[in-house]
């Protein structure tokens, strides 16, 4: 019994669509990109856009509050050891964000043209 229980959880499980983010290589991105041409394409381009700019806001974020720890510690809040902690975690910081930006830029334009091979 408890064999057929795991053989059903198990066909369940592998039956059930990942909710993970697509992974791609590089080289499939640019495959994809140079021949993209249904709405399923450029939603997968859109949705691959999206996680990635999600993960650089995430990582920005990370950056901005390890600036903020290092303000905030005397030890690493002094002239000589601000350009070396705090400038450059507010320069990440700030660098992530502006690709997360540009990187939600493109999901959306992805996402358009699938919209509008979806009219077509």
């Amino acid at each position: 019994m408890k064999s057929f229980v795991f053989v059903v959880v198990t066909v369940f499980a592998l039956s059930v669509p990942s909710f993970a983010a697509e992974q791609l290589s590089p080289q499939q991105l640019a495959s994809l990109v140079a021949s993209a041409r249904t709405s399923v394409e450029h939603e997968r381009i859109a949705n691959y856009y999206r996680n990635q700019a999600d993960k650089l806001l995430a990582e920005s974020n990370d950056h901005a509050k390890m600036a903020a720890a290092f303000r905030a510690n005397p030890v690493t809040n002094n002239e000589k050891r601000a350009a070396a902690t705090v400038n450059h975690c507010e320069y990440l910081a700030q660098s992530l964000k502006e690709r997360s930006q540009k990187t939600r830029a493109l999901a959306e334009g992805h996402q358009s043209m699938a919209k509008a091979a979806s009219i077509r």
